[in-house]
């Protein structure tokens, strides 16, 4: 992963795992995945892995807030 061309700065990235977007929303870990469990934090399944797309927080945050 030491890529030059390869960046993980947040505002580049596509993608960020459940904890992360726990991180950004201001819930636990276990809470962010409760969520996704109950399909109310949207996310993608790559094989094994579990993502949150970034437009997906801006979309649910767009949804509450308005």
């Amino acid at each position: 992963m030491n890529d030059p061309n390869v960046t993980t700065r947040n505002e580049e990235r596509l993608v960020w795992t459940v904890e992360e977007a726990g991180r950004l929303l201001g819930v636990s870990r276990a809470h962010a995945y409760k969520l996704v469990a109950r399909d109310e934090l949207p996310h993608v399944r790559l094989g094994r892995r579990v993502v949150v797309p970034k437009h997906a927080i801006a979309e649910l945050l767009a949804r509450v807030t308005t």
